[in-house]
């Protein structure tokens, strides 16, 4: 499969280092200049895993001026606010039969891409992937080899061919996805636990072991959810899982499977870089006012973290 992966930060990377090592023709397509610069000098990515055994692995990487092949697959990987750049400047490799995937952090770039490509050919989700960019063009695989899971679905909910040829791709890689028919539940399990673990561990500058250890984790996290699911609900989400259900997956990836991590909100922050908290908390809160509910909880939590941003940024105007 001829696959372009938008984006060469830490998911990127991952995703697509994967898909090569499985025998895809990948191509990286990289917006952000520093990281560009970075895999040209050095002639590929060097990957490590959990820290272990860094090498250099080859890859192919242009600008977005650069590159004019036309990809059966594009993943889109960059940052949420960053969607609209990237897309727009990516557009004219799109082809009329590429498909767009896209794996992101929080909601709303499934909207922007479909200025680009019919639904049909947009397969969105979520990845259960922990992963660091440890610099431009360094990036750290967390976990054993074949750790971590992906969740797939169509926007329109109807699997095609080719969206079941990604999957058999997915699991050559060792990516554990599962295809489901549920566009807006898959996205929202995803949404919930990172509007508890990436904001509150940026926040506290904590891991995810570090949170569920606090004596009220399990009521604050309970509230969030709540907040969460009364305005899924009210926007027509069919949850995947249940309150319970939802608050044990939390409890369990940071205890179990990533407690000593640092989620890629903190990476943001701790490397002066926007955070995504507008579309994670932030697009709870737009969806509860939408349905004039209230989700104080949440909305609280988006003031501190851009205060926190501010904050950052005012120190680090003062070091220099």
């Amino acid at each position: 499969m001829k696959i372009a992966v938008i984006g060469a930060g830490a998911m990127g990377l991952r995703y697509g280092v994967l898909l090569q090592e499985t025998g895809n023709d990948v191509d990286f397509v990289e917006p952000w200049e520093p990281s560009y610069r970075a895999i040209r000098e050095q002639g590929g990515a060097y990957v490590s895993r959990d820290y272990k055994n860094q090498h250099l692995v080859p890859i192919n990487v242009y600008l977005p001026s650069e590159y004019h092949q036309t990809p059966d697959l594009a993943i889109l990987f960059v940052k949420q606010m960053q969607s609209e750049e990237a897309m727009e400047a990516c557009s004219h490799f799109i082809g009329k039969n590429t498909y767009v995937l896209t794996n992101q952090n929080g909601i709303g770039s499934v909207d922007i891409i479909k200025k680009y490509v019919p639904d049909e050919h947009i397969i969105a989700g979520i990845a259960l992937i922990a992963t660091v960019l440890d610099a431009p063009g360094k990036v750290d695989f967390m976990g054993a080899k074949g750790a971590g899971h992906t969740h797939l679905a169509n926007v329109t909910e109807k699997p095609d061919a080719f969206t079941r040829r990604v999957v058999e791709e997915f699991e050559k890689a060792g990516m554990n996805p599962t295809l489901h028919t549920n566009y807006m539940g898959t996205l929202w399990g995803k949404l919930l636990m990172n509007s508890v673990i990436n904001t509150l561990c940026t926040l506290m500058d904590i891991t995810m072991g570090e949170y569920v250890a606090y004596s009220g984790a399990a009521d604050l996290t309970r509230r969030l959810i709540d907040e969460g699911y009364a305005a899924g609900l009210a926007d027509g989400v069919r949850f995947m899982q249940s309150r319970e259900e939802m608050a044990d997956i939390i409890f369990h990836e940071s205890s179990q499977v990533n407690p000593l991590h640092h989620p890629s909100m903190y990476q943001d922050m701790v490397n002066n870089r926007p955070t995504e908290v507008d579309y994670i908390n932030g697009y709870i809160v737009k969806v509860a006012k939408k349905h004039h509910l209230k989700a104080e909880s949440h909305e609280m939590l988006v003031e501190l973290l851009h205060l926190a941003e501010q904050v950052k940024r005012l120190k680090a105007g003062e070091s220099k």
